[in-house]
């Protein structure tokens, strides 16, 4: 069994889940893979929570098991067509959020709709949305941010340190550059499991 992980708690004013069964569930995987989670996230009910690099599926389960750790109750967007039936019902006990992505429905609009009926909202996004090489990132998290006027914290995954990096809270500027660059500055200091996909 690995060592057991540096697990943060998380400030009263981030949603959970309450389920502790998958919380130990979590810290067991981090402890066996022999992965921590470093830093803390603000004291905030509402933020968009970005992760990087994503290289590899060892992203989603690393990410997964540090999600079910902590217990953070965080929202994800997926496509409304998989939310049918006791599959859907469970997928939204999972934090999903159906979004309808046509051209005539704003996924964005959609997005920052759910952070206002909200009391609370965590929504975790990966800018790259895609395993592989990219030279840009998808920018929907930002213009989501914006909309909803909340601020953005960066995680990254972290393959050489084993370790979820939780970086500086930042709130969206008028730009769209200057504000990517701080957090592309960031996810440079982080190895990712294939670090020639960066």
């Amino acid at each position: 069994m690995g060592r057991t992980p540096r697990v943060p708690e998380l400030p009263p004013g981030i949603p959970r889940r309450g389920r502790h069964a998958l919380k130990a569930v979590g810290r067991l995987g981090l402890a066996g893979l022999r992965w921590r989670i470093d830093g803390t996230f603000p004291d905030l009910g509402k933020f968009v929570l970005i992760v990087a690099p994503h290289t590899s599926n060892w992203d989603f389960v690393v990410a997964l098991l540090c999600d079910l750790a902590l217990d953070m109750d965080a929202a994800w967007l997926g496509k409304h067509t998989i939310f049918v039936g006791p599959f859907g019902r469970w997928l939204r006990s999972l934090g999903g959020i159906p979004v309808e992505r046509s051209a005539s429905h704003n996924v964005v609009a959609q997005a920052a709709s759910e952070f206002a009926r909200r009391e609370r909202m965590i929504l975790a996004l990966a800018p790259e949305g895609t395993r592989r090489k990219v030279t840009a990132w998808k920018s929907g998290y930002w213009h989501i941010a914006r909309a909803a006027g909340v601020p953005i914290v960066p995680v990254g995954l972290d393959f050489a340190r084993r370790a979820a990096v939780i970086g500086e809270l930042r709130t969206p500027t008028d730009s769209l550059e200057s504000d990517e660059a701080v957090f592309r500055a960031f996810f440079a200091t982080i190895t990712p499991k294939r670090p020639e996909l960066r």
